[in-house]
């Protein structure tokens, strides 16, 4: 064999090794301790806040709602972060934040007692598990793409996004279980031990160099990003209105099993995402996208106009099935749109957007259903999903031009 055919064999070895799937697990597993600290006291703090120390609803839902706008405004600073100091950097202080989360957790179960400084004590948590979040996904996200090489950007997207969802998944009943047996406090010790472990296992892994060049200022990254956060927000309204609203679409009309539509949501989501993610690299983002979009404009079409659980339940699963590819299917046109020093700006920038979607979501749609009834919200999310619909085809125009 020759030298060059034996280099282009071990450049060929390398390659594979890189994109591998455990090769990409290794960092987006830092998502997922970011989103199990988050969903372990998903379901347990409003009951707390709001049965058991006495406070309104209004309060009770501030404490799950504050750590999306501590997100929603660390997201810039996570980028810049990724792209100046690198991402294992950025990692790092996401775990640092999570497992001081966890601290000032135990903290507020320990002062119960006072009241009021206990529930300051679980605010001060949600923001710096918010921080965490931003820092450590966004690290987690950018060091695995830096990691695997460009041309795996939709793969890392795509992984990173089932460490998301089935991080929440799983930490949201561990989270009950945990405090129905040894109180609040043991949910913060669980975020402790695995956020140190965490810090731990990023500080052996191997840095990456850092893309030397000029830095794009904050406002030129969101002005080239911003129109794809669009598409990915409206994008995300099944989402939202499916996990926020189900549950009562179901109970209106006296149905049962509306947590199987939750579930038949979450598994299409997954199965599209590890079966059909290389069609992105394949076909490209925009097309993908297009594709992805529509079929769930069918699946919220179905949710709109179902007159059965099962008809709800086949919506439900297409929802999630066209959802899955939209994030990473935009996320990689949006990417392109920034120099290779500037990635980590603009995966701040885009997944911002959809921190805003999260959060705007409900309180809009609860005012659609106030007005129209429970049916309407499903139409409400059908009108956004087909305008991102129209953004990407706007922008799939706009790149052949």
């Amino acid at each position: 064999m020759s030298t060059s055919s034996a280099d282009g064999a071990a450049l060929s070895t390398l390659a594979t090794t890189r994109s591998g799937t455990w090769h990409i697990l290794g960092y987006v597993y830092f998502t997922f301790i970011c989103y199990l600290s988050i969903g372990l006291p998903l379901a347990v703090l409003p009951p707390y806040v709001h049965l058991r120390m006495g406070y309104s609803a209004v309060l009770a839902g501030l404490v799950i709602s504050i750590q999306y706008i501590a997100t929603l405004a660390s997201r810039p600073w996570a980028g810049r972060i990724s792209d100046r100091q690198g991402a294992k950097i950025s990692v790092i202080w996401g775990m640092v934040a999570c497992t001081a989360s966890g601290a000032v957790l135990v903290a507020a179960w320990a002062l119960y007692s006072i009241h009021w400084l206990s529930f300051w004590m679980l605010i001060l948590s949600r923001l710096l598990l918010g921080i965490g979040e931003s820092l450590g996904s966004t690290g987690a996200t950018l060091w695995g793409i830096t990691a695997a090489g460009p041309e795996n950007t939709a793969r890392v997207i795509s992984y990173n996004g089932i460490c998301t969802y089935g991080a929440m998944a799983l930490g949201a009943p561990l989270g009950v279980a945990c405090d129905q047996f040894w109180g609040l406090g043991s949910l913060g010790v669980l975020t402790i031990f695995i956020g140190a472990a965490s810090i731990f296992l990023a500080a052996r892994k191997e840095s990456l160099p850092i893309m030397e060049g000029e830095h794009l200022p904050f406002s030129h990254v969101l002005g080239r990003v911003a129109p794809h956060g669009m598409g990915l927000a409206l994008g995300g309204v099944c989402y939202s209105v499916l996990a926020t609203f189900i549950t009562l679409f179901y109970a209106a009309r006296h149905w049962n099993g509306a947590a199987l539509c939750l579930t038949a949501f979450g598994i299409a989501f997954i199965l599209a995402r590890l079966f059909f993610v290389q069609t992105i690299n394949a076909y490209g983002g925009f097309p993908v996208s297009m594709v992805c979009l529509a079929v769930e404009s069918i699946g919220l079409f179905l949710l709109w106009r179902s007159n059965s659980p099962s008809v709800a339940l086949t919506g439900a699963s297409l929802g999630g099935f066209g959802f899955s590819l939209v994030f990473p299917a935009i996320g990689v046109e949006a990417v392109k749109r920034v120099p290779e020093n500037n990635r980590g700006t603009a995966l701040g920038v885009y997944t911002a957007f959809a921190d805003v979607s999260f959060f705007l979501v409900g309180p809009i749609a609860g005012a659609v259903i106030g007005w129209f009834g429970y049916r309407s919200v499903f139409l409400f999310a059908l009108l956004s999903v087909l305008c991102a619909l129209g953004i990407v085809i706007v922008l799939r125009q706009v790149q052949r031009d």
